[in-house]
């Protein structure tokens, strides 16, 4: 029932075409990029090299997901700065980012989490960082209509920034934006300081949800802590969720094929709970 994807930071070493290969043994359906792991500048990757990535993908089956990690290089970003100019042109980074997606699939969607580059700087309150954010969001989400990419607001807990830090603030700022490509997610891990059961929370946004993440809180991938996953996916599988369910680890010492098999065998087992 569930489109299970990986994230791709876990491979961080390895040769594109072998990551892809060593995630579909393992038997996920989809690849979500990292953009740190294209490059330092992932909108110069070149064209011969992202339809080489395309064409990898698809002769191994495996399905283009999206991005994420979006901001963090060049170190200059920053989309809620006060500063006009460097406003400005982290926003048509993100332009430039949602054409890098387009090229190398289809339908992907771009989270946008990034916690460093949206937080408040230069003296401004984090109402006044929201509405720069908000502005941005807007000013790009017919550019990403017209690359058939999604932009999703990630909510992200307090101690990583300090604008948007609950689903129900991503949620409001989507209803702001008022635009068909505009949504948001949900982050398991991210999710720790949220005050609502995780599952009510999706079920309360579910119309604006289009992905997921999945990670223990710690960062752990699926398995190695013990957030109970089941509320939520059950939550999903009664709303006949058709999205990505994609693992993102943060702690990459157990090695790719190790957190990708555990997440899986995790992962089912749950899924195998929810009729009962």
């Amino acid at each position: 029932m569930f489109r299970f994807s990986v994230c791709s930071e876990i491979f961080q070493g390895w040769p594109f075409a072998d990551a892809v290969r060593a995630a579909v043994g393992a038997g996920f359906r989809g690849m979500e990029l990292a953009c740190f792991t294209l490059g330092e500048d992932a909108t110069e990757v070149e064209a011969a090299r992202r339809r080489e990535y395309r064409t990898v993908l698809e002769s191994e089956g495996l399905e283009y997901v999206g991005l994420h990690w979006l901001l963090t290089a060049p170190r200059s970003l920053h989309v809620t700065t006060p500063d006009r100019a460097r406003r400005k042109a982290s926003w048509d980074y993100v332009r430039r980012l949602i054409d890098l997606s387009s090229d190398l699939g289809p339908d992907g969607v771009m989270v946008f989490g990034s916690p460093k580059q949206r937080s408040t700087t230069g003296g401004i309150t984090p109402g006044e960082a929201a509405r720069y954010f908000a502005e941005g969001m807007a000013g790009v989400a017919d550019h990403a209509a017209g690359r058939g990419v999604m932009l999703l607001i990630e909510a992200l807990s307090p101690d990583q920034t300090d604008v948007i830090t609950s689903l129900a603030e991503a949620a409001a700022m989507v209803r702001e934006i008022g635009h068909p490509n505009v949504r948001t997610m949900f982050d398991t891990h991210n999710a720790v300081r949220e005050t609502e059961a995780h599952d009510r929370l999706v079920d309360c946004y579910f119309d604006l949800i289009r992905h997921i993440h999945i990670n223990e809180r710690d960062g752990k991938h699926p398995g190695r802590g013990d957030y109970d996953f089941l509320p939520v996916m059950r939550t999903l599988d009664a709303r006949r969720y058709g999205g990505w369910v994609s693992v993102e680890a943060f702690d990459f010492s157990f090695g790719a094929e190790t957190i990708m098999a555990e997440t899986l065998r995790h992962m089912h087992g749950v899924i195998g709970r929810i009729a009962r």
